[in-house]
């Protein structure tokens, strides 16, 4: 049984249908967000907007019980306030691991559509780049 194979079993198809298709918007609009981050003008807009998705899948997969996804979310919820903090624009290094942070996430979403086992967290994306420019 697939990733969401098993939501359906537990969940109600509204509940899930509604998750997946704001999920899809998230991961279609992060890259771009991310690449603004490199942008004095974008930068606190792009930082805020994608704290928001990340916080958004972040309460989301807690609710659906979707744990890998919940604590990836977290982990770069928390390094999304340490760069609002910050002043712009992000290192390249730090773009770099967004955007592979990105690629997570719609590796997911094409496990969703699938119907597979979610796809394991790559252990690069859990080291934390210098946030310092």
């Amino acid at each position: 049984m697939g990733i969401r194979s098993d939501l359906d079993a537990n969940f109600d198809f509204e509940i899930v249908d509604e998750f997946l298709d704001h999920y899809a918007m998230m991961v279609d609009s992060m890259e771009v967000m991310i690449v603004d981050l490199s942008k004095p003008n974008m930068y606190e807009r792009s930082v805020n907007e994608l704290f928001r998705v990340f916080h958004n899948i972040k309460s989301a997969s807690a609710y659906l019980k979707i744990v890998p996804m919940n604590k990836l979310a977290e982990f770069v919820e928390n390094e999304l306030e340490e760069l609002r903090n910050k002043k712009p624009p992000v290192s390249s290094e730090t773009v770099d691991w967004l955007l592979n942070i990105s690629d997570m996430f719609a590796t997911w979403q094409d496990d969703f559509k699938m119907d597979n086992e979610l796809s394991k967290i790559k252990y690069s994306l859990l080291k934390i780049p210098d946030l310092e420019k």
